[in-house]
């Protein structure tokens, strides 16, 4: 979805629906690498049905990666491509579904964030060969060294699009991986793989929620089945929840800020193009070994558990004294329907919603203040009460004005706080000849004392190296200074120029101009100006404004079906740059009737032509791109070869609306109509619309079923068996080109040998069919179970378990570790609690009561007759008292307490303790009623020739994961 800061919003205000995976590492011995058993249970204690990739996810980073160095060429993206789906197969093991989607012909609505798109990546692109060229003479003007340019061909990611020779190729290059990883993987065997390529019309992941909807809709599906959908982007999430499947999880890359990104000029790290100085490259290693690698590390994945956020959401959106039944699925269609104000791929956000402002908790308040007042919900399975929605509308409309004069004292403040901040650092600054630790110099008086050195000579020796250091830079600064200003000294009025002779300001040098702001919404007149410089119409055009407010409207409607029923017509798009004011929603109830029915996507060629700049026409056919490029041209104005970017309000061109006219349907079919007998064999078969393939392994129970099917030669479809396969249900029809077992694949890639012994079987498959009108209920199937619950109970609920304990992961019976006395005794040092100065894990002397002949813990009286019968004595008063040790074997007849009385809190000066305590005691026991032996769980043996216990002997047995809930492992 179109909502860049949505997913960060969301993982912060909800953090416990992230969990970090567990990935097993394969190895190598002898120098050969040993694949990992992904038939294996799952590392992450949970068991998944079903894998989804979303593979436009996958192809982006793998074709043209930001942190690490390109592909050389197309075979080894390809390559990529498969270690990626390697990687995700072994952290989710899926054991029945593997469903690949690339995403297809698009809708209209689409179309048009994809035309912005691919135009202004044309645009950087061209832009940025022309920066390189122009840094590169600037840096070698003042005698700076860069290395050679290389001449080589830029990937045109714009290929990465339905119709293009490469999705083509990709799709022959995944069916030689499925069939490649169902002959050799056991760990693929018995899993259904369907693949649903480019030639398929749809976007990848409403590709899949189509197939999940539609099994959901049969008799034969399991409303337990644990789904995983890998994807980055933040509709997932929406998707996921309009789904309505209890165990449904999403697996992303973790996110992670200011990753290092090599120079465009120089290749080196730590700056951008515009900063680069020419420096000579620092040698990597010692030798120079790491001269072509980047300093990156392997990304990450993190779970989303959705079942956590509905949790968090039934927290929030439960609402009392409701003039009609609570219904929490209900409320949730709602929650997903409003997110849509505040942006997504289809509609832009309205102006007075901005997510980072916390458009969406002031949407959920308004929503639980006027659901009180609608009579109901918004939504119903996908549909909107306009009626109802206008009252949201209007709520947020009448606090417009605020909004926006808030938005602007915000980002002032802003502005102001971080000018003042530069001017404290660099106030803060400190000479570089000054010492630190504890040659440091402090104020007189001051409560800090000075760090203890732990060698002197080494700190002597880091000051004369950061002066010599601190010498050369400065030289070095001296030496570009008079370079740059012509050999001249940088001291004078010469010192105030930057580098292009103009004066700069001494107080802002480093701040960057802001774009011009003409409508300035915090001020009296801003809907007047709005309406003028974003539409040049006067804001007394009703008409107009009821024009935009319609079609949005509409939008409503089509992208909320569109989530939960299907697409509703491939034809309706949004034909304005930017959105109505929230205040103009008045009587919206009769804008939207219905969609016009039986629409059909474009073609891949004529989707190309409508999204692709001319600079990316050597996709297409000759004479198709003459069309893009020839002044001639009927549809000429489709291609502009500049276009204005209107910021909008933001900082970086990336968020700014790219200004381009919209394609005329018509128009442009027209003019392909004479260009389409100039098509070769080929490119008609890239431009038809293909079907998903099924795969399955020879020794699935499927397999047998498909081979007669192609024994038969049937030209009919075929209802496929739901008991042959995890109750999936479909019409299968024959392949033109099928991959059949014992015959051998062709590998696309040089690079990888042909399969001389394939074990795979593939047929075309159709997602069942139903009848027009169709309604998919957005509810819980019967017979699901909800998971166990995640969070923390509203109020301290004790029960037979005894209290609540945060889950880690997704195993809630995940055995927990606990500390002992010696345990948090040694935890009290090193957070040193009874000195105020020093900070953690200080290197001073333990507190009083720890030293020898004071206090309850006297060193000097620990000898060798202390310890007896698996505890030690303490010394109190004239004898000894034995201290039971809380680890002690469960055959005991009474568990050891903890004696608060025993440890007086003057000794220790803190009632944590005591709670701590209390704590413990409580986990024993509740550990102990589990039939776990404690809180290590560690059982002791009883050595009957000796008549005492033992220690914890070496053969300790830990206790073993709790068996899978679904499958037995052999």
């Amino acid at each position: 979805m179109g909502v860049p800061a949505f997913f960060r919003w969301l993982s912060r205000k909800y953090s416990s629906i992230i969990v970090h995976c567990v990935e097993e590492k394969s190895k190598e011995c002898n120098g050969v690498r040993v694949p990992i058993d992904t038939t294996r249970p799952n590392p992450n204690e949970v068991e998944f049905d079903n894998l989804y990739l979303d593979m436009n996810g996958i192809i982006h980073p793998c074709t043209h990666p930001e942190d690490k160095p390109a592909p050389k060429n197309e075979d080894e993206m390809m390559v990529a491509i498969f270690e990626y789906i390697d990687r995700l197969f072994n952290i989710v093991r899926p054991r029945r579904v593997l469903y690949m989607a690339i995403d297809g012909v698009a809708p209209r609505a689409k179309m048009n964030q994809q035309r912005s798109r691919r135009f202004r990546a044309s645009k950087e692109g061209v832009e940025l060969v022309e920066e390189k060229q122009r840094m590169r003479e600037e840096v070698i003007q003042r005698g700076g060294y860069l290395p050679p340019d290389e001449i080589k061909e830029r990937f045109d990611s714009n290929c990465i699009t339905p119709g293009t020779e490469f999705m083509d190729n990709l799709a022959k290059c995944l069916r030689y991986y499925v069939a490649d990883r169902l002959s050799n993987d056991p760990g693929w065997r018995n899993v259904t793989v369907i693949l649903s390529d480019a030639s398929v019309p749809g976007e990848g992941e409403h590709k899949i929620m189509d197939y999940i909807r539609r099994q959901r809709a049969q008799p034969n599906h399991d409303p337990n089945t644990h789904h995983c959908l890998c994807g980055a982007d933040a509709d997932l999430i929406m998707l996921g929840l309009a789904t309505h499947e209890p165990n449904f999880t999403i697996i992303r890359e973790e996110f992670k800020p200011n990753k290092p990104r090599p120079c465009a000029l120089c290749g080196q790290v730590g700056h951008e193009i515009k900063d680069c100085q020419g420096v000579a490259r620092e040698k990597q290693g010692e030798h120079d070994q790491f001269a072509d690698t980047l300093p990156a590390s392997e990304q990450e994945f993190i779970f989303i558990r959705l079942c956590v956020l509905r949790e968090y959401l039934e927290r929030e959106l439960t609402m009392a004294s409701l003039p009609f039944p609570f219904d929490f699925e209900r409320s949730v269609d709602d929650w997903v329907f409003m997110c849509f104000f505040v942006g997504n791929d289809f509609l832009p956000h309205l102006p007075s919603l901005e997510i980072r402002e916390g458009a969406i908790d002031r949407l959920v308040n308004i929503y639980k203040d006027v659901v009180h007042k609608t009579g109901g919900y918004l939504t119903e399975n996908g549909f909107v009460n306009l009626e109802r929605v206008e009252l949201i509308m209007q709520a947020v409309g009448v606090a417009e004005d605020n909004i926006f004069k808030k938005r602007k004292e915000d980002d002032e403040g802003f502005k102001r706080r971080m000018k003042e901040k530069k001017k404290r650092m660099k106030a803060e600054q400190r000479p570089s000849f000054m010492p630190g630790g504890q040659f440091a110099p402090h104020a007189l008086g001051g409560r800090d004392r000075p760090q203890a050195v732990q060698n002197a000579r080494h700190a002597a020796f880091d000051m004369r190296m950061q002066g010599r250091d601190q010498q050369n830079k400065d030289a070095a600064q001296s030496l570009k200074a008079m370079m740059r200003n012509g050999n001249q000294s940088s001291a004078g009025p010469s010192g105030a120029l930057d580098g292009k002779g103009m004066k700069r300001k001494a107080d802002d040098s480093d701040s960057e101009p802001e774009p011009e702001d003409n409508v300035r919404l915090w001020e009296e007149g801003w809907k007047q100006r709005y309406y003028k410089n974003k539409f040049d119409v006067d804001v007394t055009d009703e008409a107009f404004r009821r024009k935009v407010v319609r079609s949005y409207v509409e939008g409503l409607c089509w992208v909320l079906r569109y989530y939960y029923q299907g697409c509703a017509s491939w034809k309706w798009y949004f034909p304005f740059h930017y959105a109505p004011f929230a205040s103009d929603f008045k009587d919206i109830k009769d804008l939207f009737t219905e969609f016009e029915t039986d629409t059909k996507p474009f073609k891949p060629l004529e989707q190309l032509m409508g999204v692709f700049p001319a600079a990316s026409g050597n996709f297409l056919p000759e004479t198709w791109r003459v069309l893009m490029s020839d002044p001639d041209s009927s549809i000429i104005d489709f291609y502009p070869d500049d276009f204005a970017l209107d910021l909008n309000g933001k900082k970086y061109a990336w968020q700014g609306v790219a200004l381009l006219p919209f394609v005329d349907e018509r128009r442009l079919r027209a003019a392909l109509e004479e260009v389409y007998p100039d098509l070769s064999p080929e490119e008609v078969k890239r431009n038809s619309l293909g079907s998903d393939v099924l795969f399955v392994g020879k020794s699935h129970p499927l397999c047998d079923f498909v081979q007669e099917l192609y024994s038969a030669g049937s030209s009919e479809g075929t209802e496929m068996p739901p008991e042959l396969c995890h109750g999936i249900q479909g019409t299968l029809n024959l392949d033109e080109e099928p991959i059949l077992p014992d015959k051998p694949v062709e590998s696309p890639i040089p690079l990888l040998r042909d399969l001389a012994q394939n074990m795979a079987i593939g047929i075309k498959f159709k997602d069942p069919q139903f009848e027009e009108g169709f309604v998919f209920k957005a509810v819980v199937l019967p017979g699901a179970k909800v998971p166990t619950k995640v969070l923390k109970p509203g109020d301290w609920e004790r029960s037979s378990q005894g209290p609540w304990r945060p889950q880690l992961g997704f195993n809630p019976n995940r055995q927990q570790a606990h500390l002992d006395q010696s345990g948090f005794r040694a935890l009290g040092h090193a957070m040193n609690r009874d000195r105020p100065a020093g900070g953690q894990y200080s290197n001073t002397p333990p507190p009083s009561n720890y030293r020898q002949g004071q206090g309850n813990y006297n060193r000097g009286s620990f000898h060798q007759g202390s310890y007896q019968q698996g505890g030690y004595h303490q010394q109190q008063g004239a004898h000894m008292q034995p201290y039971q040790n809380p680890r002690q074997p469960v055959h005991q007849s009474a568990p050891p307490l903890f004696n608060p009385q025993a440890y007086p809190g003057q000794q220790y000066g803190h009632q944590g303790w005591d709670r701590a305590m209390q704590g413990q005691a409580g986990a024993y026991l509740q550990n102990q009623q589990r039939g776990h032996g404690g809180p290590g769980a560690y059982q002791q043996q009883q050595d009957s020739s000796r008549g005492q216990q033992q220690g914890y002997n070496s053969g300790r047995s830990y206790p073993l994961p709790p068996p899978a809930r679904r499958y037995n492992w052999n």
